[in-house]
């Protein structure tokens, strides 16, 4: 039998940019007069820029200054992102899984050069099959096209998604994947549950001592 495809999220779940992400919203948001509270932007990050400008201010507010918010932040973030580092461990679970017969791919829907920056940080571009960026879906997170794509470009077959946010569960739920989750995006094991993980860790450490358990074992 073949061992399932390794659909690995980015952001939040192998480097630790959730936070820096919620703050470069916000600094977008308020460049434009819409100030948020941090922890409502935070409680999105994981989903796709495209929709989640409306799904914080509303549908007005995307129209007017959709794209203005989303240059904006592309901006605050690119100011930020070096002090971005890759979350412990997230480089050997990507050995772990190889090492295991596992293709992996690694998902994201973040601008090509954020997702070469990560590639460069984790040391990974010889160590994936494959990687998506923004080019490669019509429709970000919590729509299943960032899933399903990665399947296409390893090649098909039974694959296990590992996220961190509630978001990468529900599009891997809709693409009809299994999700693994871990607790480094800042939600709780009871909403990560809820939107259909079937297994949950405290870390990446965690995970790899107990891989076995789970459905990429």
């Amino acid at each position: 039998m073949t061992a399932p495809a390794a659909i690995l999220d980015i952001d939040g779940t192998l480097v630790d940019s959730n936070y820096q992400h919620a703050l470069a919203w916000y600094r977008a948001m308020r460049e434009h007069g819409h100030v948020l509270p941090i922890w409502r932007i935070h409680r999105h990050i994981g989903m796709g820029g495209d929709q989640l400008v409306k799904a914080l201010c509303g549908e007005e507010v995307e129209e007017r200054d959709g794209d203005a918010i989303r240059e904006a932040e592309g901006r605050h973030y690119f100011a930020m992102i070096d002090e971005v580092e890759p979350l412990e461990g997230a480089r050997d679970l990507i050995a772990d899984l190889k090492e295991s017969g596992h293709r992996v791919v690694l998902a994201s829907s973040a601008k090509p050069e954020e997702v070469d920056h990560y590639l460069d940080l984790l040391d990974a571009r010889d160590l994936t099959d494959d990687w998506t960026s923004a080019g490669d879906v019509e429709q970000t997170k919590p729509a299943p096209d960032l899933v399903q794509t990665a399947i296409e470009k390893i090649g098909g077959g039974p694959a296990v998604m590992v996220g961190d946010s509630t978001w990468d569960c529900e599009a891997a739920r809709r693409a009809g994947v299994p999700t693994i989750a871990v607790l480094t995006g800042g939600f709780s094991e009871a909403e990560l549950r809820s939107a259909g993980a079937v297994a949950v860790f405290g870390s990446i450490v965690e995970l790899r001592e107990r891989l076995g358990d789970t459905p990429l074992g």
